[in-house]
């Protein structure tokens, strides 16, 4: 990991929080008011709904237990989850399906540009579940339906990926369609990524973001951390600046959510005042937009921290 200057700055300094043991995680619990929010009635859920149940896809916002579906699909947007609804990764905190993944569907590509053409949309992201069974990890399946979105919609075009087991080629590939905003997830701290997401590591996914920089043409890069799972202050803090030495630009911090009782436990509720602080932090130490609070999630409001880049 990096040393990081700023760490010693008064300014920073104050934020720590105790180190929690894994074998001390609480039980589920009562969410604090600022984590309660209304449930929009407008009819934009009902649409966007059909419409991805209609071409037969599959979103994050559904598998994920995403609490921001409801405003989202009330935007008519939505985050697309290709290669079927199985992951073949057991991560503790995810609430996706897992176990022996579904076939490749050939004219997802199409189906997936058709809902992004009916929704209007001018930003479109897409992710998927881990295909360890797949030699390129479903690389050219992103590369197909970047491809095909891009060409029906003329829309700007985020991906959030797996690891790829740190496959340089398979990275390539899907750079080689020259998405606008390459996203992976670090998820949480170093001390906690075997814990938390237990198959993937923490230098494989600073590589991949590594290589998707030095490679990717222009590309804008993205990670993201789940926050309130027991890491300290100080160990978000030198997480943010490895991401920042190997030049990632846009950051997004958001309280993890035990999706069932079957899954990691909350250690801890952080106030909206705290994620303010880390935002800031995060801004001095250069990332070129950063998206810090309770419900942001590696997708919310994407277009518009695309469009403010």
């Amino acid at each position: 990991m990096s040393s990081l200057p700023v760490i010693n700055d008064p300014s920073v300094r104050g934020l720590g929080l105790p180190i929690v043991s894994v074998d001390d995680l609480a039980p589920r619990r009562r969410l604090p008011e600022w984590l309660k929010r209304p449930i929009p009635t407008s009819g934009g859920v009902g649409f966007t709904k059909s419409l991805v149940e209609d071409l037969g896809l599959e979103t994050i916002c559904e598998s994920g237990k995403c609490p921001n579906r409801s405003e989202c699909w009330t935007r008519r947007t939505a985050t697309f989850m290709i290669l079927g609804e199985t992951c073949t990764r057991p991560c503790g905190f995810c609430s996706v399906k897992r176990g022996k993944p579904e076939v490749v569907e050939l004219d997802e590509p199409d189906r997936l540009a058709e809902a992004c053409s009916r929704l209007g949309l001018k930003h479109v992201v897409i992710t998927s579940v881990t295909r360890d069974d797949l030699p390129d990890g479903g690389a050219d399946h992103f590369r197909r339906c970047i491809l095909a979105v891009r060409e029906r919609t003329g829309a700007t075009i985020e991906v959030l990926t797996p690891d790829f087991e740190g496959n340089v080629d398979a990275i390539d590939v899907v750079l080689s369609a020259r998405p606008q905003v390459f996203n992976h997830n670090l998820e949480t701290v170093p001390r906690l990524q075997q814990f938390v997401r237990r198959k993937s590591q923490y230098a494989v996914s600073l590589a991949v973001l590594k290589h998707a920089k030095r490679a990717g043409a222009g590309v804008l890069t993205k990670s993201g951390l789940m926050l309130g799972l027991g890491e300290t202050t100080e160990e978000v803090i030198e997480t943010m600046a490895d991401l920042r030495a190997i030049g990632c630009d846009f950051l997004t911090l958001g309280q993890y959510l035990q999706p069932t009782t079957r899954h990691l436990a909350v250690v801890r509720y952080l106030p909206p005042s705290e994620f303010d602080e880390l935002g800031r932090i995060a801004r001095k130490l250069g990332f070129r937009e950063v998206a810090s609070g309770p419900f942001v999630r590696s997708s919310y409001h994407a277009d518009e921290m695309a469009a403010m880049a």
